[in-house]
């Protein structure tokens, strides 16, 4: 019987396997397995799935699939996207935030037109309702190089926008000290917007936390920051752990269902969404679509190879439940 050092090296090792052989799959058979993690190309299809979602007691957050272009044409037709997006939630009342990637605005290739083009993504929600308050804007957090030019885009548009909101890595080393920052500099503003994850992108060790207990210890340091600083906080995890560390500090702080929503991605541990809606916690779906599902599923499985681990086991459960059933 093998150890639990050997188990996780083995799955390790399996992991990494699953992202070597993906470019062998057949693209077919890719988007077959990620039409749970995908809502599909069209916007119809992200619709329906967003309704669907809202059915089951779900909040959404709405992602096109695309980033880091390679011209300002790209950016400009992913803006009017969004502008679309927004029009098309408030025509169906649909609960839903959107996120955007500043890499797919031209972030790093015109930072005055991605401030140009976010901010006025960012005007269309504010003047598009949906049930009388205006869906956020998050920015999503990509690979360091991004970091300090996304606070400075965010801190700016929370000088005019109130429904803006940014993403926070737990395994960067600086996280800590940029969430007393942004929260000093929004403190008469309505305090800052976060959502929280561990983080996806390979980063060198001197910025980042590598051992997984040290990055769960972080996300936990972080989160309670967070909460104590009074800041709204989207606690985005798969993990169970940190889902209990979560509840725990929710109960400790008596922190308001105002102020807080769990998070997780399409599709991956639907039990457990079910678990946190089942004891009354407010849930935010992360639902990507688009044309780039391809792209998106591959780049974000080499970036972290136990997500790969974790879509063949839930693929497997879904395809063949008699199999785990007997065992």
């Amino acid at each position: 019987m093998m150890d639990s050092h050997t188990a996780m090296s083995f799955t390790h090792r399996f992991n990494q396997l699953l992202v070597a052989v993906l470019p062998l799959v057949p693209r077919p058979i890719v988007k077959a397995i990620s039409s749970s993690y995908v809502a599909g190309e069209t916007m119809d299809e992200m619709l329906t799935c967003v309704a669907k979602l809202n059915a089951l007691g779900a909040r959404c957050t709405i992602d096109l699939l695309g980033e880091y272009i390679t011209h300002m044409d790209q950016a400009h037709e992913t803006a009017r996207a969004y502008h679309t997006i927004v029009e098309q939630l408030a025509k169906k009342g649909l609960d839903a935030n959107v996120s955007v990637k500043p890499t797919a605005l031209g972030l790093l290739m015109d930072g005055n037109t991605c401030h140009q083009l976010i901010e006025g993504i960012v005007a269309k929600a504010a003047s598009t309702p949906i049930d009388g308050k205006a869906p956020l804007v998050r920015l999503d957090m990509e690979h360091s190089d991004c970091t300090t030019p996304t606070i400075h885009l965010y801190l700016t548009l929370r000088q005019q926008f109130t429904n803006v909101g940014i993403v926070l890595q737990a395994y960067m080393r600086r996280t800590l000290g940029d969430v007393r920052h942004m929260c000093s500099q929004l403190a008469g503003a309505g305090g800052a917007h976060f959502r929280l994850c561990k983080g996806i992108y390979v980063e060198p060790r001197t910025i980042a936390f590598k051992d997984k207990d040290t990055i769960n210890k972080n996300y936990v340091l972080v989160l309670e920051e967070m909460l104590k600083q009074g800041a709204f906080v989207g606690i985005a995890t798969h993990d169970e752990r940190l889902v209990w560390e979560a509840c725990r500090l929710l109960d400790e702080y008596k922190v308001p269902k105002d102020k807080y929503e769990f998070q997780m991605l399409l599709g991956v541990d639907e039990a457990m969404r079910d678990m946190i809606l089942g004891w009354g916690h407010p849930l935010r779906i992360y639902v990507p679509y688009g044309k780039d599902w391809y792209g998106y599923c591959t780049r974000r499985l080499k970036e972290n190879p136990t997500v790969a681990g974790h879509v063949f086991n839930a693929t497997m459960r879904k395809w063949f439940p008699w199999v785990f059933h007997a065992a």
